[in-house]
């Protein structure tokens, strides 16, 4: 379980693709905190650390992680947002994330606001119907407000502290962005689905 509070913003050092899947290797000051086979969110993916050497470790990226998230396109040298599981006696500052994207957007936007930035995400449509204005959405892993919302896109407005600490505040105009959006509108969804039938 992880909650969208960024821990470390690491820097992707590798990328080896075989047919079998992909590993990234992540170079971060968490390394010291990560053991082997520890849970850690990388861009909202929940990965399983292997390979720690000091502030270098691993992840082995199956094809259904590449298939449905943005980490099939990501070379070395790119920033990546990480955040630890989270222990039970520790605060829930964001809101409760599983680490498992739901599917990509694209930014569509950048505006200014003030010292925000607002930022519009075009998600895959049927994504659409489980964000709703003022719940909460992860985006690349972290934990976020919608804005506002129409028929095709949504926006999350930025502050400073999370465009310096995160890799959102390095983002264009479309980047494929993760989604995972609120675990509770699905299990909703799916309960309301069967007594429908």
């Amino acid at each position: 379980m992880f909650t969208g509070l960024v821990e470390d913003l690491g820097t992707v050092v590798a990328v080896d693709v075989t047919g079998a899947g992909a590993v990234l290797t992540v170079e971060s000051r968490l390394g010291p905190q990560i053991g082997e086979g520890d849970s850690v969110a990388v861009n909202g993916v929940c990965l399983t650390a292997t390979g720690i050497c000091g502030q270098r470790f691993g992840f082995d990226v199956m094809h259904e992680s590449l298939r449905r998230t943005s980490l099939a396109d990501i070379e070395a040298g790119a920033k990546v947002n990480l955040e630890l599981a989270l222990r039970a006696d520790a605060r829930l500052g964001g809101h409760i994330m599983q680490g498992h994207v739901d599917g990509v957007g694209v930014v569509s936007g950048i505006a200014q606001d003030g010292f925000a930035r607002v930022v519009t995400i075009e998600p895959a449509t049927e994504l659409l119907r489980y964000v709703v204005e003022k719940g909460s959405i992860a985006v690349d892993g972290v934990s976020l407000t919608v804005a506002r919302i129409d028929d095709s896109s949504f926006d999350v407005s930025l502050i400073p502290e999370t465009l310096e600490r995160t890799n959102l505040g390095g983002t264009d105009v479309g980047r494929t962005v993760n989604l995972e959006v609120d675990v509770v509108a699905k299990y909703v969804e799916k309960m309301l689905a069967g007594r429908l039938t």
